[in-house]
């Protein structure tokens, strides 16, 4: 009976949701099922492994800006291949999409790279991209680990208005 549970977790957990949105009722099923983790040495390797792109994107400090009519969200990139990836299709107009109660999400045009790429934060603030669905994730609250979500940055401003953003945006390369 306890391998059928955790079975059904896990399956909850692969087939229903996105990024790591999940419902109350969700998060105490989820809660018993075991994610894979990379092991230190893999992801030592992974963190000394970037390109003369990425390099250059640490160094500027790269910033990008959600930007609603009423709100703006500033993100300061990691390193990544995917965030490299998300760079290179700006600026974009999209529309944002609600899902759960944590997460607002939005589609880039083309799917990023996920190599080079840490996994994603559970914390709000967080921006993440979501391989299997190819969306990116704006969380305002917190969420479950999942091994299929990539790190992409941070907020540094206007996280609190993350979860009132609606409709359309723009996202772009901030300048100061």
């Amino acid at each position: 009976m306890h391998r059928i549970a955790v079975g059904i977790a896990a399956a909850v957990l692969i087939l229903g949701t996105a990024g790591c949105g999940i419902s109350e009722n969700e998060e105490a099923e989820q809660s018993t099922a075991a994610l894979p983790e990379k092991n230190e040495a893999a992801l030592s390797e992974e963190k000394e492994e970037t390109s003369p792109e990425t390099e250059n994107m640490e160094e500027a400090g790269m910033r990008i800006s959600v930007k609603s009519s009423e709100y703006e969200i500033i993100y300061e990139l990691n390193e990544s291949g995917a965030a490299q990836d998300l760079l290179e299709q700006l600026p974009l107009t999209v529309e944002t999409e609600p899902f759960s109660n944590n997460e607002i999400t939005f589609y880039p045009p083309e799917k990023l790279d996920t190599g080079n790429t840490p996994l994603g934060s559970e914390e709000a603030g967080t921006l993440a991209y979501y391989a299997p669905w190819g969306d990116v994730v704006m969380f305002y609250a917190p969420c479950a680990p999942n091994s299929s979500l990539f790190e992409l940055g941070r907020a540094v401003s206007g996280e609190e208005n993350v979860a009132d953003l609606a409709g359309t945006v723009t996202v772009s390369v901030f300048e100061e």
